[in-house]
């Protein structure tokens, strides 16, 4: 499994982006795919996230209402929309997957493949 994160940079408080990871290897409907990021001194933070072939992601509530995730079946592509940026969301992003079961899948421990990370920078 392999995946590939870019999108990342330096904005301004408020700003948007869209993060893009490329996936190879894995097939949607058998893993957990998702996006975690962590900020200097923090722990990795599980943000949104697919389980298998399920159309309704999960959230993290720092994130809930300005971040969408998304997915192209066809393309293998994983994306996350990053709107309303905050200082806080600094971070380096990963786009990650794992063969997580239901009950498991909203934590940053099911993943276990992860990609090159990029860096999200909010200037406030």
């Amino acid at each position: 499994v392999q995946l590939q994160a870019s999108g990342g940079g330096l904005v301004q408080a408020g700003d948007s982006l869209r993060l893009s990871c490329v996936v190879r290897g894995l097939t949607f409907r058998n893993y957990a795919v998702g996006w975690l990021r962590q900020a200097p001194g923090k722990e990795r933070e599980l943000i949104a996230a697919f389980f298998r072939s399920d159309s309704t992601p999960y959230y993290a509530d720092s994130v809930k209402g300005r971040f969408t995730i998304s997915r192209d079946n066809a393309e293998n592509m994983l994306y996350l929309q990053l709107n309303s940026l905050r200082p806080e969301d600094t971070a380096v992003y990963y786009c990650a997957a794992g063969r997580a079961i239901r009950s498991s899948y909203q934590s940053a421990s099911a993943y276990t493949s992860w990609g090159q990370g990029t860096l999200v920078t909010v200037s406030s």
